[in-house]
């Protein structure tokens, strides 16, 4: 069984960053620079080699377009975004696999749950992705 942190705690902050790091390692060389933010929503961006950015958020999942702005502690910004689908949590292969289908995704948002859901299970499916890092 796996024990998720308490909302709002710094471990509980902290939680996406085991998932975004196994899909920034996924991407490998691709992958300039990345960061989390973790506010309301928990989100990370990956900037990529070839000027587009990754943004992931723990409501819409995976969005992939034109970095505009943004750094940590300032949300990342991008132009002619598409969502990727895939659900909120796609395994790091599955993102990449996304992400190389010019026809997958959609300029519209897709939500597939709330920041405020605080109790909906994908907490423990964060936690399972840290337990897989620290194996």
């Amino acid at each position: 069984m796996i024990v998720t942190p308490a909302p709002y705690s710094h471990a509980w902050l902290a939680l996406p960053v085991a998932y975004v790091t196994q899909v920034a390692e996924a991407l490998g060389p691709r992958v300039l620079q990345w960061w989390d933010d973790p506010y309301d929503p928990r989100d990370a961006t990956l900037r990529l080699v070839d000027g587009t950015a990754l943004v992931w958020d723990e409501e819409s999942g995976w969005r992939h377009g034109r970095f505009f702005r943004g750094e940590k502690g300032i949300r990342t910004e991008l132009e002619a975004a598409r969502y990727l689908g895939g659900g909120v949590l796609p395994s790091p292969a599955d993102v990449i696999d996304l992400l190389d289908d010019a026809e997958y995704g959609s300029p519209a948002r897709i939500g597939y749950r709330s920041f405020k859901d605080l109790r909906d299970g994908f907490d423990e499916e964060l936690a399972a992705y840290a337990v897989t890092v620290s194996l």
